[in-house]
């Protein structure tokens, strides 16, 4: 069969409603990678939130963070692969979200270290909660004046607020091949997140570099929601936790147990398939 590649989503697939992944989880994957399973994560988040929420999770081999935007060794930070935005597209980007009176949350490398800019003056509740679960974190880097918000290498934004004011941009640029975009209400949250990547910044990219890197032959994934679709879709194998979506559920090749359940985990327990070392 060959060498398999094991792919999770973390929110609202192997993390619980705690933002943690269960002690239980943590004790079958780690046994199964210390044996010789190839596991990872795939996830929206950065490797600075990812590492908190996955503490004391197996970190073996490199992990997909930002929707796919870059691959990274999570023992030491090391970039191994990154999709970046043109410099045409960076000021596109910016010319829209002025045009729709929208302030974002902007990841870029500033003088060579990672930051997250906002403006101060523009902080709404959904923006508020994103800075305050983030206290300590070294990567903020909060700014007066639009000038400011838009500097360094940018490879990511996030728009967070009201589905009506949201809709349009995502409908802009869905519609624009140059990048890839995101739109969905936050996990058990009110607000909604439009996130905007280069073209080429999906997991299921990521993943297939990373099997490569990897030598696998096959990926089986696991996840929760629609932006899994893509992953899904270059799995060989793929799988929807209970709590997951309808369309994801419907496209998978079996609705597995909970992420409250230790659903991943349990799958894994029974049925991966890897030479134990």
């Amino acid at each position: 069969m060959g060498r398999t590649l094991y792919v999770s989503d973390l929110d609202g697939t192997l993390l619980n409603k705690q933002d943690r992944i269960n002690p239980k989880s943590i004790r079958i994957i780690n046994d199964l990678v210390e044996r010789g399973m190839t596991f990872t994560y795939a996830t929206a988040r950065s490797l600075s939130s990812a590492s908190i929420v996955t503490q004391g999770l197996s970190a073996a081999i490199p992990v997909i963070v930002y929707n796919g935007a870059f691959i990274l060794q999570p023992s030491t930070g090391e970039i191994l692969s990154k999709e970046s935005f043109q410099e045409e597209e960076m000021e596109w980007v910016e010319e829209v979200l002025d045009r729709f009176d929208i302030c974002p949350l902007v990841y870029s490398f500033v003088e060579g270290a990672e930051k997250v800019s906002w403006i101060t003056s523009r902080e709404n509740e959904g923006i508020q909660r994103y800075i305050d679960s983030r206290k300590g974190d070294k990567r903020l880097r909060p700014v007066s004046a639009k000038e400011e918000l838009y500097r360094g290498d940018m490879f990511y934004f996030t728009c967070i607020g009201e589905m009506d004011e949201l809709r349009p941009v995502y409908d802009r640029f869905a519609e624009d091949t140059r990048f890839r975009c995101t739109f969905q209400q936050e996990l058990y949250r009110p607000e909604y997140w439009c996130e905007i990547m280069p073209a080429k910044a999906t997991k299921a990219e990521a993943i297939r570099k990373l099997k490569k890197m990897q030598g696998c032959d096959r990926v089986v994934s696991f996840g929760d929601a629609i932006n899994d679709l893509p992953m899904f879709e270059i799995s060989d194998e793929c799988y929807a936790v209970e709590n997951a979506v309808d369309e994801l559920k419907a496209a998978a090749d079996g609705v597995i147990a909970g992420n409250e359940d230790d659903g991943v985990a349990e799958w894994l327990l029974h049925n991966a398939v890897f030479e134990d070392k």
